[in-house]
């Protein structure tokens, strides 16, 4: 890429491989994506400033209904309280919900010069499946989350605080987590992103993002010794 277009393109498109990270977070019905119901789905954006550091965006939160035949364990209802069919949900169908999810991350794709949206999730795999299977059922062609990469901020949270559960992680992050609000997905998909930027943005503030340029020699102390 030449210098004149380098500055041309949405500094985020330089970062993730022309990829644009979005914070996805599910409460559903239990834990098979297949046979289980989607029960909320929520998406945080995330833009970059024109220095590189990473920001929480826009979220857009559904309440989804149980798909035809969905499978709903009594123990996950219990853990995040959710009453599929209460009316006061104003919840919508598979179909629906996504669409009201994918559109503003596809504009938000074009906005950052990016080519596809990746995952970011806490247990990503685990929101990455049920997004994927939601679409399936609702025949969704466009699906605009790359097919099988994430980013797992459970893993970077292990790497960057010692700790993989979100409200522990948050906590030594110096971030603020409510326990009560907890298990709804937009509340959990905002402190995911916001747990994701801080750990890409100290990766910045240390150093370690933009790599430093390749030298031809390596620095004498990296040498090989003689034998």
């Amino acid at each position: 890429m030449t210098e004149e277009a380098s500055k041309k393109t949405h500094p985020m498109a330089r970062r993730f491989r022309g990829f644009l990270p979005v914070v996805v977070d599910v409460e559903t019905g239990g834990f098979n994506s297949r046979t289980d119901a989607l029960l909320e789905v929520a998406a945080v954006l995330i833009t970059m400033d024109e220095d590189g550091w990473l920001q929480r965006g826009e979220t857009i939160s559904q309440h989804v209904k149980p798909f035809a035949g969905a499978n709903l364990e009594q123990s996950a209802l219990d853990f995040t309280g959710i009453d599929p069919w209460a009316e006061d949900r104003g919840a919508v169908d598979e179909a629906e919900a996504l669409r009201e999810v994918f559109n503003p991350i596809r504009k938000a794709i074009k906005a950052h010069d990016c080519k596809r949206a990746v995952l970011v999730g806490h247990n990503a795999t685990f929101d990455h499946n049920f997004v994927f299977a939601a679409a399936e059922r609702a025949d969704i062609k466009r699906n605009p989350f790359h097919p099988f990469s994430t980013f797992d901020t459970a893993t970077l949270a292990g790497l960057a605080y010692g700790h993989t559960v979100l409200a522990e992680a948050c906590k030594r992050a110096g971030l603020e987590f409510n326990s009560r609000e907890a298990h709804s997905a937009a509340y959990d998909a905002e402190k995911t992103a916001d747990l994701f930027c801080g750990i890409v943005n100290r990766w910045k503030a240390l150093g370690g993002f933009p790599l430093p340029e390749a030298s031809a020699e390596p620095p004498e102390s990296e040498k090989p010794a003689n034998l």
